[in-house]
């Protein structure tokens, strides 16, 4: 697949040796030009970007971004004067954070499947070393396209047909932690929107719900909830989202409705389409937990058969250990 870059600017910032450091902007005058080698640097980029955890957001009514950036939907201001002030924005916050370090700052919009995108990042730059065709070592700088936290993109499309919608813009939950969110929801001036992970959660609740509303045994709700687990396995396999329709069509009718008519009758506040995330949805086939020096993970549909629990003492009496931890236990007893 490959994507149509609209229009893409690069801006540099550095940071200076002042106390404290200060971020100053060198812009360009003009956009980059759409040649191959910058569509190819826009596709890596977003394909990294799809593989990054994201939080969602939405602007905030006063966000000075906001007004801008819908200046430019509108076609009341250019790419070019749009990205210049978004690149001294982003100097001046950026430069509140111990973190800033400066870097390029790219602004590209570009369509993907249908949907339009404005990708903003900050990239870093590495040093390597490079052979010319005359043999000779020497030193080159190079993007970080494939690594890189500082960055977020609005879904256009999204934000023209729905301005109320909770998950038109997206940002990177970066390694150096919340201050990267924070940083990010200072820039735009937004506040957090759609929540994956209580989404996820809420979806494992309804789930257990709808089995017992069902009046479910045991091996019946284990097996209901493997069902819904290879539904939203196959859906991160694929790199989509879970539809509750097509979930709901993956399950059976229970008390003569449906899972999707039991979430909207019980109020649970799902979204129509939910991001995936994998380690909560893990739970509903598995059971897993650490602490103390210990960690334990096994098939739910072990619990009572080869895991038995006893609550009262507050142990789990395992039959039948895995060869590979029993030949460790063999080797060193």
């Amino acid at each position: 697949m490959s994507i149509t870059v609209t229009e893409i600017v690069l801006h540099q910032l550095h940071q200076t040796q002042d106390e404290p450091p200060q971020l100053n902007t060198v812009l360009r005058e003009n956009l980059l030009a759409i040649t191959p080698e910058a569509e190819q640097m826009m596709l890596q980029l977003h394909q990294t970007y799809q593989g990054k955890a994201k939080a969602y957001g939405v602007f905030k009514s006063e966000s000075t971004f906001a007004q801008q950036l819908n200046r430019l939907l509108e076609q009341e201001t250019d790419f070019l004067p749009f990205s210049h002030s978004a690149a001294k924005m982003l100097a001046n916050e950026l430069a509140k954070y111990p973190f800033a370090s400066g870097g390029t700052f790219i602004l590209c919009r570009y369509t993907f499947l249908a949907t339009e995108y404005l990708f903003i990042g900050l990239i870093d730059s590495r040093s390597s070393i490079l052979v010319d065709d005359q043999l000779e070592v020497k030193r080159t700088e190079y993007l970080e396209i494939t690594q890189y936290d500082i960055a977020c993109r609005i879904n256009l499309t999204e934000l023209k047909l729905d301005a109320q919608s909770n998950r038109y813009l997206t940002f990177i939950k970066g390694r150096v932690g919340r201050k990267v969110a924070d940083f990010f929801m200072d820039f735009l001036s937004a506040d957090e929107g759609l929540n994956p992970q209580l989404q996820n959660q809420t979806l494992l609740q309804a789930v257990s719900d709808y089995c017992e509303q069902g009046e479910l045994n045991s091996n019946q709700t284990q097996a209901v909830k493997k069902q819904a687990f290879d539904y939203c396995k196959g859906q991160i396999n694929s790199g989509e989202e879970i539809a509750i329709g097509e979930l709901s069509a993956a399950l059976p009718t229970l008390n003569e409705q449906d899972f999707a008519t039991f979430t909207q009758n019980q109020e649970y506040g799902l979204e129509e389409n939910i991001p995936p995330v994998r380690n909560a949805l893990k739970t509903l086939t598995k059971y897993s937990g650490s602490g103390k020096g210990v960690t334990i993970s096994f098939d739910a549909e072990l619990l009572s058969q080869r895991i038995i629990w006893d609550e009262l003492n507050d142990t789990l009496t395992i039959k039948g250990l895995p060869a590979n931890l029993r030949d460790q236990l063999t080797r060193n007893k």
